[in-house]
């Protein structure tokens, strides 16, 4: 997980118990997590993407990648993980294209001097659909066969 500034972090540790899977929060600094054994912690230093690119090199196909980095959701998707945002935006390889395009022309006309809407706040809806999709998610990785204890 993209984890600066990450808004959803208590939903992905529930979901993570849930179904038993390991999460790996990726930060440039030290980051305060519960000290549990299925929760790894990796700071990566203040190098612009040195976060973005650890998580690129590491992650690999079934993975489940949570930011809201488009460049990045886009590095995952090519090694076969499954990438959600934090607002609950699965992103996909039908999709992806749409948003890097999207992200490209918000940053031309920025560079224009014509004003962009910024990300609109982070609502309680927003949580709720991603702790839907996350969990989603976490049943297509475990597959049909796999239940609880």
């Amino acid at each position: 997980m993209d984890a600066d500034a990450c808004p959803v972090k208590g939903e992905i540790y529930r979901v993570a118990k849930r179904y038993r899977l390991k999460v790996c929060m990726v930060s440039n600094r030290p980051l305060r997590t519960p000290p549990l054994p299925w929760i790894e912690t990796v700071a990566v230093g203040d190098r612009f993407d040195a976060a973005d690119d650890w998580i690129a090199k590491e992650v690999q196909k079934g993975d489940i990648v949570v930011t809201g980095d488009i460049p990045l959701a886009a590095r995952c998707l090519q090694k076969g993980a499954l990438v959600l945002g934090p607002k609950g935006r699965a992103l996909n390889e039908d999709n992806i294209g749409e948003a890097l395009a999207s992200r490209e022309l918000s940053a031309q006309l920025r560079e224009l001097g014509i004003a962009t809407r910024g990300p609109s706040p982070f609502q309680p809806r927003d949580r709720s659909r991603f702790l839907q999709r996350l969990d989603a998610m976490a049943q297509t990785i475990r597959g049909p066969s796999w239940t609880r204890t």
